[in-house]
Formats: C-alpha cells, structure tokens, sequence
C-alpha cells in the first residue's frame, strides 16, 4: 500500500504532494512502482495533529481520486474518518475505507456498510493530538487486541462482511517504542481475529529515535521493518519507499516458496 498525503502537516512527506498536480504524479510513479494499492489522505494524524475542516478535505482527496481513476484500476484506499469523505471517495473511485478511528465517530459505520467496500479498523489510544502524551497499557497486546476484535464484531453487526474487514494495531498511534516493538514481535496474534492485517511502520518516530535519523533517512530501518512484519503476519504493508519495499517483500516471498 504505497501513502499519499495530500497535507502540508504529514511527518513524513508534507507539503511534498499538497497540490494535485504533484500528488498525481507522485501517484503515478507508486504505480510504476509496483503499489497494489494507493492510500490517499487529506487530514493528517502525525502526533499533535489537528482536524481539517469537512470542505478542505475533500478538496484535497476528490479530484486526486477522480484523476488515478481515468488511468488506473489500482485499488484506491482514503484515509478518513469523515463519513461524508467516505461516500465521496468512493463515488470517486475510491474501494477501500482506512480509519484511524476504526470507524467509531458519527454515523462511519453505518456509512461504510451501506458503501460496501472493505474496510481498514486501527487502533489509536488517544487522538491524534494527544495520542503520544505518556501512553500507558497494562499488557498493550492483549487491550489491542480485544478492542480490534470489539470492532471487528460492530462491523460485522452493522452488515460487513467479515471478509471485508483488515486490521491495523496502529504503530505509533497512542505507543512507546517498547509498546511498537511488543506489537511488532506478536503481530501473529492478530491473525487469530481471523481477518487480514495490515501493519504501517514506514518511517515512523520509533525509527528515528533507534537509528537517530531524522524521517527522510528512515528507509533502511523501514525496510527492516516491513520484511519483519511479513514474516510475522501482516498481510499488507502500508509504506512511502513502494519500489525498495517490493524489492525486499519479494525476497521474503522466495524464502516462504522453499519446501
């Protein structure tokens, strides 16, 4: 799943591809890439993040949307947790809904079942501006995954088929190092929900602080990163490096065809 933030905020990439001009050739080249699915966000949610209003949003996701389709049926995932964002990426093209939010504000739910398009539900302790404010878990893979799997059954109950749902622990969302590298080691667990998961780890603050690089020169901790998360369990992995990261999946998958 190769990100494309169309923010002037992300802590990675923003104001890379702020307009539609440079996130559509950024799209283009995820593509070319190898991405099997492009991942657009108009709102950040880097710790500290504020909301964006309803308008800007849309703005910022809707024509890029419109414009990937005309040339591509790649996969198109938002990232939002506004419902009527949902309901106008997918118009768009859009065929996945990610939500950081694991669909609980307003009426997301009930707007992603009606949609009927696979969703993406994360866990975050907090919100995004104060996610990263002393987290604290008693035994932080255990309550993950109980709320994963909490939120796997209210889709289910408001009508998503449970073969439409992947899962996110949500790395550096509400965790400490220590916290990323617990979920990290027993990411297998999340298997036993019986739904796809999917890990985001690409250049991600754990790096920086392990390595001491600032998130321009993550890519060799992220790629460390994505071939231990494949070998764990996740079944997609959500990166900003499309083209080294399938480099390295590829070496995984040689390794998994040998009897």
């Amino acid at each position: 799943m190769g990100v494309i933030n169309t923010t002037p905020d992300s802590f990675s990439d923003g104001g890379k591809f702020d307009s539609l001009e440079k996130a559509f050739a950024h799209a283009r080249k995820l593509i070319a890439d190898g991405a099997d699915i492009l991942d657009i966000g108009g709102e950040s949610t880097r710790p500290g993040a504020h909301a964006v209003d309803l308008e800007e949003e849309l703005r910022r996701t809707i024509p890029l949307i419109t414009a990937i389709r005309e040339i591509s049926d790649i996969p198109i995932s938002i990232d939002s947790n506004k419902s009527d964002v949902m309901r106008a990426a997918v118009e768009a093209g859009a065929s996945i809904i990610n939500s950081v939010w694991a669909l609980q504000m307003d009426d997301s739910l009930q707007v992603a079942a009606e949609l009927e398009v696979p969703v993406c539900l994360m866990h975050m302790q907090g919100t995004p501006a104060t996610m990263q404010h002393n987290p604290v878990y008693k035994n932080v893979v255990a309550e993950v995954k109980a709320f994963l799997a909490a939120r796997i059954a209210a889709a289910v109950d408001a009508g998503i088929g449970i073969d439409q749902i992947i899962i996110d622990p949500g790395f550096g969302f509400g965790k400490t190092i220590e916290h990323n590298l617990l979920l990290l080691k027993s990411l297998g667990e999340f298997r036993e929900l019986g739904v796809r998961v999917l890990a985001g780890l690409s250049r991600k603050k754990m790096i920086g602080t392990i390595l001491d690089k600032p998130a321009d020169q993550r890519l060799y901790g992220s790629l460390s990163l994505a071939v231990m998360a494949a070998m764990l369990g996740a079944d997609i992995l959500r990166v900003h490096d499309v083209a080294a990261t399938a480099d390295a999946l590829a070496m995984v998958a040689a390794l998994g065809r040998v009897a």
